[in-house]
C-alpha cells in the first residue's frame, strides 16, 4: 500500500506561508541553483543545487498521487489543469468547484473527507507514494493516524506569522523518527518517519 508522506516548504519558525498565503520567502530555493530540474508543465523548470535537483527528482518520481486541499487548488488556480508533478491530484473539498471536473484534468475532488482522499489516492498511487500538499489536511491525518512520513524542506527564514504546519493538532504529542538530512543552498530537507 502507497505511503502517504506530508511535504511542504517550511520557515524556521513553523510557517508555510505568510498570511496573505504568500511563498517568495519558502520557494526562493526552487530557483537558486545551476541544475535544471524539469516538471510535467513546460512552463515550470527549477533551477536548484546539486543536492536539491538530485531531491526534486527523485521525490518527483515517487509521486504516484497528491492530496491537497480547496483551498490550495483555488490558490493555485487548479496549477492551469496539470500539477507540475504530473500525477492524478485528489483535493478535498465541501463542494466541487464550478466547472469542474474535467476530462483533460487529473483532478478528482473528494467531498466525504480526507480518510477518503486517502483510500481513493493510495488505491492510484499502487506502490508509489501519496504526497499531501496542504497544513489542514497534514494535521487531520496526523489525528488520524493516516500519515506515514513528514518531508520539510526548512527554509533559513523567520516569518514571524501566517500559516503553520502543524497547528491545530489534536493528538500530540506526536512522535517521529529520523530524520535523514540533505543540505542543499538556502534549504535543508529533513524526512521524518511518524511512529505509529
Amino acid at each position: 500500500m502507497a505511503k502517504v508522506v506530508a511535504d511542504m516548504s517550511m520557515s524556521l519558525d513553523g510557517f508555510i506561508a505568510d498570511p496573505d498565503d504568500g511563498v517568495e520567502h519558502l520557494f526562493g530555493w526552487y530557483d537558486n541553483g545551476d541544475i535544471e530540474v524539469t516538471t510535467t508543465r513546460p512552463d515550470l523548470t527549477f533551477h536548484t543545487s546539486k543536492a536539491s535537483a538530485e531531491h526534486l527528482r527523485e521525490s518527483f518520481a515517487d509521486v504516484g498521487a497528491l492530496i491537497c486541499g480547496r483551498r490550495l487548488f483555488d490558490i493555485t488556480n487548479g496549477w492551469g489543469g496539470n500539477h507540475p508533478v504530473g500525477a492524478p491530484v485528489f483535493v478535498v473539498t465541501h463542494t466541487v468547484p464550478e466547472g469542474w471536473p474535467r476530462e483533460d484534468a487529473p483532478f478528482t475532488f473528494v467531498t466525504d473527507g480526507p480518510e477518503s482522499a486517502v483510500r481513493q489516492a493510495q488505491a492510484v498511487a499502487g506502490d508509489k507514494v501519496v504526497a499531501v500538499a496542504t497544513p489542514t489536511i497534514t494535521q487531520q491525518l496526523l489525528d488520524a493516524g493516516l500519515l506515514d512520513e513528514i518531508a520539510v524542506n526548512l527554509v533559513p527564514v523567520l516569518l514571524g506569522e501566517g500559516i503553520r504546519f502543524f497547528d491545530n493538532l489534536a493528538g500530540s504529542p506526536v512522535k517521529l523518527e529520523g530524520p535523514t538530512v540533505i543540505e542543499g543552498t538556502d534549504v535543508t530537507h529533513l524526512h521524518y518517519r511518524v511512529r505509529k
